[in-house]
């Protein structure tokens, strides 16, 4: 029996991608992957509504983007601000702090989303900060960031955001001027619905002035002058570029604005349809690419899920076995009314609901 997918990735691959996988390899060093390339990156200008050529890809999981945009875009001694409002914030720091950048920690507990005043108070108090880094979609807790919120506070300031995206690309209809976002992260294996192994990152103008020369293989500066002729300067993921064409043109021929309507419909039906049924969502404030639900039986629930072929996602650290994820990516709503079917019968028989099919009923507008 084939493994559902119902975790913040991987998630499952559309078979449009999957064939484009599957097929022979090609050479990088060539014509026609110069025009593929070429391609995905007109696609990619498409997806964030801008003609820039400001960005690159890097053959590496969403962290080593984090790591090339604390690297380009900051100097050794730079003050930044962290907000670390879960496992992946806590990234942010991790890495701001190796390459020893000055870092004032805003801790949020698990769960909230940073709060705007007390960001504008920590600005105040120090006016040579250079950026802020923080996540979108903080996919360790299901907390939302609105990057609208970060530019209202920084607007006006020689200050750079610096926004994890990389549960937030292919599911949010981002427009990073309009939202103020000055260094913008992404990965393959979230909602772009590809293999692990790809990664991005977009910056604006204000954040171009600020390049550096710190690092050898994530050096924006060298990819820079060779991606936008078509090429790398080392060798690239080269299915994964080529099936990111077709995901692309999946996600652009639905458009982001539709694609983002049906996260946000599942996200409020499957909230409406734990809380209808006495089940605590646990981030004050969801993002639509994930359901994530706090109970002490997390951990037997999910594998419960897994004796039926579905896994999803458990809690990190301090969140191990409290809390489990559903991570709507990548699936439509009637995998996640099939995922509710399996759902309604465990909870039902552990007590935790009190009636059989309240999850799926209500997902289902009954």
């Amino acid at each position: 029996m084939e493994e559902r997918l119902f975790t913040p990735g991987p998630v499952r691959l559309p078979e449009r991608v999957k064939n484009v996988l599957g097929k022979q390899i090609i050479h990088h060093r060539t014509e026609e992957f110069r025009r593929e390339f070429l391609e995905v990156r007109e696609l990619f200008k498409r997806l964030l509504h801008n003609p820039s050529d400001n960005f690159v890809f890097f053959s590496s999981s969403g962290t080593g983007a984090m790591e090339s945009a604390v690297l380009n875009f900051f100097e050794e001694g730079d003050k930044v601000i962290v907000i670390n409002c879960g496992k992946f914030g806590e990234r942010w720091k991790q890495l701001a702090y190796h390459w020893k950048l000055e870092v004032i920690e805003y801790d949020v507990e698990w769960g909230k989303s940073f709060d705007p005043d007390v960001l504008a108070g920590i600005i105040k108090k120090n006016e040579d900060v250079k950026g802020v880094l923080y996540q979108i979609s903080e996919s360790s807790t299901g907390a939302y960031n609105d990057p609208y919120l970060i530019k209202e506070v920084i607007e006006y300031r020689d200050i750079i955001t610096v926004a994890d995206g990389i549960t937030a690309l292919g599911v949010y209809n981002i427009d990073p001027i309009k939202q103020g976002i000055d260094v913008l992260v992404g990965g393959s294996q979230k909602a772009f619905m590809l293999p692990p192994g790809l990664s991005m990152i977009w910056f604006s103008e204000k954040a171009e002035r600020r390049l550096t020369n710190r690092a050898f293989y994530f050096n924006i500066k060298n990819e820079l002058d060779k991606q936008k002729e078509g090429q790398t300067a080392f060798t690239p993921a080269i299915s994964l570029i080529l099936a990111f064409k077709e995901s692309l043109s999946m996600l652009l021929a639905e458009g982001m604005n539709e694609v983002e309507k049906n996260y946000r419909n599942i996200s409020e039906r499957l909230k409406e349809a734990f809380t209808r049924s006495n089940m605590r969502i646990f981030p004050e404030k969801p993002a639509i690419s994930m359901t994530v639900v706090f109970t002490e039986k997390a951990d037997e629930i999910r594998k419960e899920l897994l004796s039926r072929g579905i896994r999803v996602a458990g809690g990190q650290d301090k969140l191990k076995g409290k809390i489990f994820r559903i991570s709507h990516m990548g699936v439509d709503s009637y995998e996640i009314a099939g995922l509710l079917y399996h759902l309604d019968s465990i909870l039902y028989s552990m007590g935790i609901i009190k009636e059989r099919g309240i999850l799926q009923k209500t997902f289902g507008g009954g």
